[in-house]
């Protein structure tokens, strides 16, 4: 049996997700819970396998995974919520949920992902993965330097590390550099696709 945890501040909510799941055969909802310390309290005493947690809640459901996660490491966390915002989502899996869902996924949505998320695998709706990239990226491309996205200009007129060198006077092997840590920032492997990403991203005017 898949020892289930539901954490929301909403009875009517608690008692949907209840409803939903109580009715599998290999799944058992061992307690609820409406608040972060009561979350974390509910998952020392009722040793669950999964949680689905809201993250709007009284002592902020955020905190809730943090501390749980770091006394409960094998537990997994699903946050299942109204809100999907990228900073909502990103705050989320860094406190060490494996998984984020809506509240209006299907009865099937969320009863695969309890199991999948007891198996150890990610557990992200479509939408939700689609801006979690995203916001990933953006955050890998706000740590680009001045310089780099100087390099990357001239590496999108489709001129060698030569003549970029010559332009911005520097060294060929320091154009090189600039541009390993751009293909690492990025989470690319040419030159092609960081001026793609870089231009998704907004970071190169489209008439380059």
């Amino acid at each position: 049996m898949i020892r289930i945890l539901l954490v929301d501040d909403h009875p009517i909510v608690r008692e949907g997700l209840r409803g939903i799941l109580a009715s599998e055969p290999d799944i058992e909802v061992v307690g609820e819970a409406a608040t972060a310390d009561e979350a974390v309290a509910a998952a020392d005493s009722q040793e669950p396998d999964v949680i689905f947690m809201d993250l709007r809640m009284p002592g902020d459901g955020v905190v809730a995974i943090e501390r749980i996660t770091t006394r409960k490491p094998t537990v997994k966390i699903v946050v299942v919520t109204t809100y999907n915002t990228d900073a909502d989502i990103l705050r989320a899996v860094e406190a060490g949920a494996v998984g984020f869902l809506l509240k209006d996924a299907s009865r099937a949505v969320l009863v695969d992902a309890v199991r999948a998320a007891y198996r150890g695998e990610s557990v992200l709706g479509r939408t939700v993965a689609d801006r979690l990239v995203r916001g990933i990226h953006r955050s890998a491309a706000s740590a680009l330097s001045s310089r780099e996205i100087e390099v990357l200009t001239q590496v999108s007129k489709g001129l060698t590390n030569a003549q970029i060198g010559r332009i911005l006077h520097i060294g060929e092997s320091t154009v090189k550099t600039h541009l390993l840590r751009t293909y690492g920032k990025l989470n690319v492997s040419d030159r092609a696709a960081a001026v793609a990403t870089a231009i998704s991203l907004g970071l190169l005017p489209l008439e380059y």
